[in-house]
């Protein structure tokens, strides 16, 4: 029997490809779906992810045809070109793109026989079938990227060695994703590359367009992006490496050598910006080593969250700030392979630590895996247990964090109690950014 998985921490397969459409710059998602899926899910991805708002034509302004029980009984594909061609009319945007819900794919409705009538207009409008009940919101993230990368990047023999693509930071469901592609770009700029990150600040559809002269794309993760990488390189011809999300100087000096490596940049000029960024990063750490020591501000944590988000934090707080995270909870549903490639991120640590690294999407399940690392005191005199202790995770920690009496830090989807702009936690100045975060709640809870 399957499992029932309480609070899940993604949306459905629809919400990741909205999420996903609406990050792009002008680029506007066609719903065809039954009413209600478009609120629902503007609602579940605004309010879980800081707030981040509907961007350009999304949020509560998404377009749909809210198929009826008239269209569920003689099918909707009429509904669907009449509300492609209304929003052509209406809303103004460079890229079109339709995503499906349940109900039209469980009458069969050809969405893609639908959008080839369009094909030869003005703009481009693409479909994909983002079933909900085939996959999450991660899933819905692959869909449309494998269909951008297919069909919208124009194939070219033509490669620019000083370009490179960049994904698997999932928009929305990264709540600080803006920020963070920001920070990666920038680094790879000292290294001497451009950088297409198709959802960052600043970039254009004609970069995603024509993102097929680069040299390699980069997959930062070990878990999502992957497949449409493939699809790429099969389509383009462009090689890709996986690499994970770097904060702090240990993971972004083992990004920036990996990264460095693929692309065949002179090592010196590798570890020349290593010691360069080092220099900015470590004085302001060290302004803190009176205080961290004589106030005692070191803890135990509990780390909740997506692959790509966990092992990040675990490295950092064991590797740059000297804590002890020991126990790691992923939420994410994992095939064995994707386990097995996540598993091997969380060693080679420069602190020794070893964490336990537990697999289960079920929320109510992290007090019981906390009890179970950490025993309760049985009246020992002298027993470890967590404390003093910090769980980094998502607001679903909020009444675990309570029973523990520890402080909470936000940091995974879904975020409801921050608002989230700019903010980064990747590379060298985002690990400065969560090294505040994290000693600030500390202070806050003394």
């Amino acid at each position: 029997m399957s499992k029932v998985i309480e609070r899940p921490r993604y949306v459905c397969a629809l919400g990741g490809a909205i999420g996903t459409i609406q990050s792009l710059p002008r680029a506007i998602p066609i719903l065809h779906s039954s009413s209600g899926c478009g609120g629902n899910l503007a609602g579940a991805l605004s309010g879980a992810s800081g707030y981040n708002g509907g961007n350009y034509c999304g949020g509560q302004a998404l377009p749909s045809s809210n198929v009826s029980e008239r269209d569920i009984v003689f099918g909707g594909e009429g509904r669907l070109q009449e509300q492609i061609e209304n929003t052509l009319k209406v809303m103004d945007g460079d890229l079109y793109f339709v995503v499906t819900g349940c109900m039209v794919e469980m009458i069969g409705d050809n969405v893609h026989a639908v959008t080839k009538r369009f094909k030869g207009g003005k703009l481009p409008v693409l479909a994909a079938e983002t079933v909900s009940f085939k996959g999450n919101s991660y899933y819905g993230y692959e869909l449309v990227l494998e269909t951008l990368f297919r069909d919208f990047v124009e194939k070219t023999t033509v490669k620019d060695p000083g370009t490179v693509n960049l994904w698997g930071v999932v928009p929305m469901q990264d709540v600080f994703w803006k920020g963070n592609l920001g920070v990666l770009k920038a680094l790879l700029k000292k290294l001497g590359f451009e950088t297409n990150t198709f959802f960052g600040q600043g970039e254009t559809l004609d970069n995603l367009k024509n993102a097929a002269k680069a040299s390699l794309n980069i997959v930062v993760s070990d878990s999502y992006g992957i497949e449409a990488a493939k699809v790429f390189e099969e389509v383009h011809g462009v090689p890709y490496l996986t690499v994970q999300l770097p904060i702090g100087d240990h993971g972004t000096s083992r990004f920036l050598r990996t990264v460095g490596k693929a692309l065949g940049v002179d090592e010196l000029k590798i570890e020349r910006l290593i010691q360069e960024e080092r220099k900015a990063y470590y004085p302001y750490l060290e302004r803190l080593a009176d205080v961290y020591n004589d106030l005692d501000f070191q803890r135990y944590a509990t780390v909740v969250g997506d692959p790509n988000y966990t092992q990040a934090i675990t490295r950092f707080l064991a590797d740059d700030i000297g804590w002890l995270p020991e126990l790691v909870v992923i939420t994410d549903i994992l095939g064995e392979e994707q386990k097995e490639r996540v598993l091997a991120t969380f060693g080679d640590y420069e602190s020794g630590l070893r964490p336990e690294v537990v697999f289960d999407e079920d929320a109510s399940s992290v007090v019981g895996h906390i009890n179970r690392h950490w025993p309760q005191n049985q009246g020992q005199k002298y027993h470890k247990g967590f404390a003093p202790g910090v769980i980094l995770g998502s607001v679903m920690e909020r009444d675990t964090a309570e029973q523990f009496k520890v402080p909470l830090l936000p940091v995974t989807y879904p975020i409801s109690n921050r608002v989230v702009l700019n903010r980064a936690y990747a590379g060298y100045t985002g690990g400065l950014t969560l090294a505040e975060d994290v000693l600030s709640l500390v202070v806050a809870h003394r």
